[in-house]
Parts: C-alpha cells; structure tokens; sequence
C-alpha cells in the first residue's frame, strides 16, 4: 500500500518538503518499506490521505536513508510519525514521555483523522503543542515494538 504515497529519499527533499507545505499539516513516517508494523501504519496513511488533502500532506521517509533526521528526532523505534506546519515541528502530548513524534502504528484510521484534526486547529492557532486525542489505550508502548534500528 506504501506505493500510494510520495516516498522522500533524502535530506534536501525532506528538507525542501519542510521548507515547502504551507497551511497544511506535514506528516513524516519514518520507517523501512518492509518493516510489517511500518506496512501496518502506511495503509491506515494511503487509506486516509484523500480525506486529510485539505489539512495534511503525508510523505514516507526511509530511516536508513536519512540518518541526519533519524538522530535528529532520536529514532529508535519504527514506524515514527513526526508533524510539522509550516515549517514547525508540531509537539503532541501523547501521556508519554515524548512529545516529538508518535511511535507505532495508529489502531484505527479515526484515530489519525482525530489527530491530525487537532494539530491543524491547534497549528491555526499558534499552538505549538496540543493535546492527543487520542485513547491511551489506543497509543503503543515503547516496549512492545520494534529495537532493530
């Protein structure tokens, strides 16, 4: 399903999408392509992607491509989904520890359409952290996934 949805292969294209979406919420899944959580999550995005075009822009940003990001946003377990908007890192307040990115594949296809609902509003506010609203039973622990970056 990972097909349906741009892929960034780069620094300077991450950095240019970045520099680039305005007015919409960037979505940036870092991941790998055959990683089976990362497959999980990108079908929950392509599936999504059409009904958020108004408010989000969703890209796919392979970790082994783009290691200045992956230590940047400190990823060590995939998928990580990172938010910007117009070119701010979006902060969301999980109930976790970090606020940097979201860690793990969504459960339900609401549950990101809520998310991203929220960052838009709060974004369009000024807001450069908002509150998940998301269940937390619905948010995965850092446990349960993946180690192998």
């Amino acid at each position: 399903m990972s097909f349906l949805l741009p892929k960034l292969t780069s620094k300077k294209e991450v950095d240019q999408v970045i520099k680039s979406t305005a007015e919409k919420v960037l979505v940036l899944r870092f991941g790998r392509d055959e990683d089976a959580v990362c497959l999980q999550l990108d079908d929950i995005l392509s599936k999504t992607s059409s009904d958020l075009s108004k408010m989000a822009a969703i890209y796919l940003v392979d970790v082994d491509q783009t290691p200045v990001y992956t230590h940047y946003f400190d990823i060590s377990y995939i998928p990580s989904t990172v938010f910007f908007f117009n070119g701010q890192h979006m902060k969301v307040d999980y109930g976790s520890p970090d606020h940097t990115k979201f860690v793990g594949s969504f459960k339900t296809k609401q549950d990101f359409i809520d998310l991203i609902e929220v960052i838009y509003r709060g974004a369009m506010r000024g807001k450069l952290i908002v509150q998940s609203p998301i269940d937390p039973k619905n948010i995965p622990k850092y446990d349960l996934l993946y180690q192998d970056i």
